[in-house]
């Protein structure tokens, strides 16, 4: 793999906190929560002992019509706003048979989803169950599919360099960046929109949640469920929503002018070979994965000042991540934990929070981490909390674990 400079030109994004990357990087600012009851019927008829999540700020069909997003599962259809976004904020116009901005052989696609689109897979089978194959939609495979949010993005842009879906748990967004880092790295695209998509706040996941006890159920208080590092956490909300960046050579960025928000130095990815939930109780995984990132982007611990925490709100992980980060890192770098105002966006976490990390660098202002009332003892760490905070970054990294033993960090640094 060649040395070749990667920087992001475009970041698009629709979270619970807005619809797009500035209304999301502000409410984080300004200290807003995405968590609000769930108002869906099926929450009471099921009597789910879960009635809260961080639904999306603002609905998708408000950018894409109606007979079009008919056509897509949500996660398909959260993945195209956030791609839209990213490459019109990259200064590229849409890509037609008649004109294109970058040549479709050298522009690639990754864009990871954890869950996919079982919401259609269910919706579908309950209408074959109840009224015969007659009902089922033709269009049911291609809206269920996990690579199908990556391959409605592809076809859209007309990308040939490849269009990939890592699918990694709660890390597929991050990794969906650090495939995109690769391809460019090795010579197979010079452009590529990397990241994550989720779109799955339904019965079937908030109860398979609820049973295993890792979701928060602060029912009657749900702008202050999520918090992580906090003595009182009890487990993390789930989110939807998507993020995109645009991964460019930095030669052909800079020969266009374009603006760079931040340079992707590195990235590490480890598995833990240890539980199909848990983290290894040591670290090991996580800390690799830090350090990977870290020898990769030729810096050394001190360098890194800011670690976007991926810190759930659970009992367990925000100790041994924290543990993680001091033994990787050190205890000098600023940390937040942007699930404490975004819940978990599983296979879109990672890409929304490298967004936030690449934009505390290039603002020089880290996000406070919401609810941090009594910071955990074993939490041996400078988390932000009660305002955001002015930090010269040159070096920010962005963790992501996830069920499986999933590990991915990602090192970005000043452009």
């Amino acid at each position: 793999m060649s040395n070749i400079d990667v920087v992001i030109t475009g970041l698009g994004a629709t979270t619970p906190l807005g619809g797009d990357v500035t209304s999301t990087w502000d409410g984080l600012i300004a200290g807003r929560s995405g968590v609000r009851t769930i108002e869906a019927d099926w929450v009471e008829r099921f009597d789910l002992p879960v009635k809260i999540g961080a639904t999306l700020a603002e609905e998708p069909t408000e950018t894409i019509p109606r007979v079009q997003a008919r056509r897509l599962d949500r996660c398909e259809q959260v993945a195209i706003v956030a791609a839209r976004q990213a490459w019109a904020d990259a200064g590229f116009a849409e890509q037609t048979d008649e004109h294109t901005d970058v040549e479709p052989e050298r522009l690639g696609v990754t864009i990871g989803s954890g869950i996919g689109g079982p919401v259609t897979l269910l919706t579908q089978d309950d209408l074959l169950e109840e009224h015969g194959i007659r009902k089922v939609s033709p269009l049911t495979v291609p809206m269920l599919m996990p690579n199908g949010p990556a391959a409605h993005v592809g076809i859209e842009l007309k990308a040939r360099a490849g269009v990939h879906s890592p699918a990694s748990a709660c890390a597929s967004g991050a990794e969906g960046i650090a495939t995109g880092f690769q391809m460019i790295q090795s010579g197979r695209a010079d452009v590529v929109v990397a990241g994550g998509a989720e779109a799955c706040i339904a019965p079937i996941t908030i109860a398979g949640f609820a049973q295993s006890r890792t979701v928060s159920t602060r029912n009657d208080d749900p702008e202050h469920a999520s918090r992580p590092f906090d003595t009182g956490r009890d487990g993390f909300v789930l989110g939807e929503g998507a993020g995109a960046v645009v991964l460019e050579r930095a030669d052909r960025a800079a020969a266009r002018g374009a603006r760079v928000y931040a340079r992707l130095s590195g990235f590490g990815i480890t598995s833990d070979a240890y539980h199909i939930t848990g983290n290894h109780p040591e670290g090991i995984g996580q800390i690799a994965a830090m350090n990977h990132a870290i020898q990769m982007a030729g810096l050394t611990p001190s360098d890194v000042g800011h670690v976007n925490a991926h810190a759930t709100s659970t009992v367990v992980g925000d100790v041994g991540e924290a543990a993680a980060i001091r033994k990787a890192v050190g205890d000098h770098p600023v940390v937040t934990a942007p699930k404490s105002a975004l819940g978990h966006l599983v296979g879109g976490a990672g890409a929304v929070e490298g967004i936030i990390a690449i934009l505390s660098i290039y603002h020089g202002l880290v996000p406070a981490t919401l609810n941090l009332e009594n910071l955990d003892p074993k939490v041996d760490l400078d988390v932000v909390s009660g305002e955001a905070r002015k930090v010269e970054l040159t070096a920010a990294i962005s963790n992501s674990f996830g069920f499986g033993g999933h590990n991915t960090a990602l090192l970005f640094t000043r452009a």
